[in-house]
């Protein structure tokens, strides 16, 4: 190689690992912000509306990964919507969580699917499995204070 061109070299090199190990153990600070909507949970036979929730948007690889772990706490009313490219099956962790919550998986069309109770733990981690296109995580307890069960559907809108 060169020698005028092998300390720039190292120099980049150096800096892409030290990016990388950055990345990899803060993920979250390539995250600037996250949109809003609200969710609104509705009683599937008498279409009466159950609960709200103001939620932020995980619609991008990056986003879903972060998910809640740097937050510290939700309000009752606050949770945050996972959108997923296709519907599918899904697992979810609860990897540096700092509260309980409930994971509730939702189909395309709106229905919920199933809901799963969840717990913070160390690891190994619990992986909580469910089937939908989006996934509601909100504080633990929500779905059963208000009456939310599969079946059940969600609406909002998205950016």
């Amino acid at each position: 190689m060169n020698p005028r061109f092998r300390a720039p070299l190292t120099v980049l090199i150096v800096v892409f690992v030290f990016a990388a190990l950055v990345i990899a153990t803060a993920p979250s600070i390539l995250i600037s912000s996250y949109e809003t909507t609200t969710v609104e949970a509705t009683d599937a036979e008498t279409a009466e509306t159950l609960a709200t929730a103001e939620v932020r948007i995980a619609d991008g690889p990056m986003k879903r990964y972060v998910g809640l772990s740097t937050t510290e706490e939700l309000a009752a009313d606050e949770g945050m919507l996972f959108v997923h490219p296709d519907p599918g099956e899904y697992d979810y962790v609860m990897r540096d969580m700092a509260f309980a919550i409930d994971i509730v998986f939702v189909a395309a069309d709106g229905e919920i699917t199933s809901i799963r109770e969840a717990e913070p733990e160390s690891r190994p981690l619990t992986t909580y499995e469910g089937t939908g296109r989006y996934v509601l995580e909100v504080p633990r307890g929500w779905s059963a204070d208000n009456g939310v069960e599969p079946g059940d559907t969600l609406e909002f809108d998205l950016p």
